[in-house]
């Protein structure tokens, strides 16, 4: 079973956090994560989520995926999340979620080797790092039991200034990040990127950052994603290119 537990320090509360992650294992826990994402992504954020069910953040690739968690023991509630939509329960669904924002036609070839993540999310009195760094152990071991090849997702950068955060940030990545055309993919709604500012000195999200440090190249020009107001980057990261840095920091971390 994916599972990882390490006391972890926090320099808010300067004290050790009993912190596990893992797979969620019941419908409970899959529904506290889901409220969490809400309390993310609507509540703090002001993303207008389709869900029926006020407070939960639930779409209908939900019960397709399995949901890593990060539970604080002590306090006994969730307090990050990702969730992981495999090649077999993609196609049960009817696609990747990224599918909705990109035309992923070039990267057929890799469906059957090509994890998504997404709905990545931290609660507010845990980004210290701490959480970010089970996430990712618990994805790592996650891809290397499976045997995946590839990890894909949309990373968000916010729209607050109206996207011209975004385009720079997009501008300055390129030059260094961009992916062979090959792996190329195309946003169906488009970030208009010639109408933005594209000199802005933009510094990437957390999360973006470490795609990139480990190895994750950009696989086109941002979406726009207008339910949750953010520019979305394509990202694949081929796990054989994860800088030995990381590897050595992610795998070796035992269940």
């Amino acid at each position: 079973m994916l599972q990882h537990t390490q006391a972890l320090p926090d320099t808010v509360v300067r004290k050790p956090r009993n912190l596990n992650v893992r797979l969620a294992s019941c419908e409970n826990e899959i529904l506290e994560a889901q409220k969490l994402r809400y309390r993310v992504f609507a509540d703090e954020l002001g993303a207008r989520l389709p869900t029926r069910t006020p407070g939960v953040d639930r779409d209908i690739y939900d019960p397709f995926c399995e949901h890593l968690i990060v539970r604080d023991e002590d306090a006994g509630s969730i307090v990050g999340t990702y969730r992981i939509l495999s090649p077999a329960s993609a196609r049960r669904v009817g696609g990747y979620y990224s599918e909705n924002e990109f035309d992923l036609t070039r990267l057929a070839h890799l469906r059957g080797r090509m994890l998504e993540i997404g709905r990545s999310c931290i609660d507010a009195d845990y980004r210290t790092g701490a959480v970010i760094a089970l996430l990712w152990s618990g994805l790592a071991r996650y891809v290397q039991e499976n045997g995946y090849d590839y990890l894909i997702g949309c990373a968000s950068i916010s729209m607050a200034d109206g996207g011209h955060m975004a385009a720079s940030l997009y501008h300055r990545l390129r030059a260094k990040h961009l992916a062979p055309t090959e792996y190329h993919v195309f946003p169906r709604c488009r970030l208009p990127l010639e109408a933005l500012q594209s000199d802005l000195a933009a510094e990437p999200p957390p999360l973006i950052k470490g795609y990139l440090r480990a190895g994750a190249w950009i696989c086109g020009e941002p979406a726009w994603d207008p339910d949750f107001n953010t520019a979305d980057l394509p990202i694949l990261l081929p796990m054989n290119q994860v800088e030995d840095r990381y590897a050595n920091y992610f795998m070796r971390r035992k269940a």
